[in-house]
């Protein structure tokens, strides 16, 4: 089975919603000119390249703005306990991601208020230099049109729809991220593009179920 693109109306919307962030320094986990593998990055130097993916990653998987600190020193933390488990020769976001959806699915568990509603993403985390106010307004409306769709999904649907769709990394490879197996991914992916696509019709109309 291969990795089959959602559809155009839904990658335009997500590639609207989902502006690229340049990293803040250059992100742990690639190997250096000589071939030689790199070290493990220490938790300093994944929390100066990679807080601001962890908050909006954190985002993407429901946490609301008001906990996303509270939330991702929670991550940290499990980074900080796990990191002698990591492969410096692999990818470190998908491995991070993989911290955030069970940090996030143990919150979610653990709550005992009401769903929360969704919230558009923090300011400090979009990246507006350069673009006039229209177009910041704009964007921010399809965040939060992203945001509100997600949030029709189940987590561990909307794990693997973020972490492909979103992230880009190949549904085989997040197996291991997501502990599933492969045709349960497939599975959850199809149905949460479906899902997606439905609640992205019928909010951008403002029509109700």
């Amino acid at each position: 089975m291969t990795d089959r693109p959602s559809s155009p109306q839904t990658q335009a919307v997500l590639a609207t919603a989902s502006p690229v962030m340049p990293p803040q320094s250059p992100p742990p986990g690639v190997t250096d000119m000589s071939g030689a593998p790199p070290p493990t990055p220490s938790l300093t130097d994944i929390y100066v390249a990679e807080v601001r993916w962890l908050w909006r990653a954190l985002w993407r998987l429901g946490v609301p703005e008001r906990d996303l600190e509270d939330v991702a020193h929670d991550v940290l933390l499990v980074v900080h306990r796990k990191l002698g488990d990591f492969d410096p020769t692999r990818p470190l976001r998908p491995w991070l991601f993989g911290i955030c959806f069970r940090v996030a699915l143990d919150r979610r568990r653990k709550a005992s208020i009401a769903r929360e509603q969704p919230s558009i993403l923090p300011e400090r985390v979009v990246d507006s230099d350069g673009v006039d106010a229209f177009a910041v307004i704009q964007r921010r409306q399809q965040q939060a049109l992203v945001q509100a769709a997600l949030s029709t999904l189940p987590l561990e649907q909307r794990a693997v729809f973020v972490l492909h769709e979103l992230e880009g990394v190949a549904v085989a490879d997040c197996t291991a991220v997501l502990d599933a197996p492969l045709n349960t991914l497939y599975s959850r992916l199809r149905l949460a593009r479906v899902a997606f696509a439905r609640a992205v019709a019928r909010l951008g109309t403002g029509s109700t179920p």
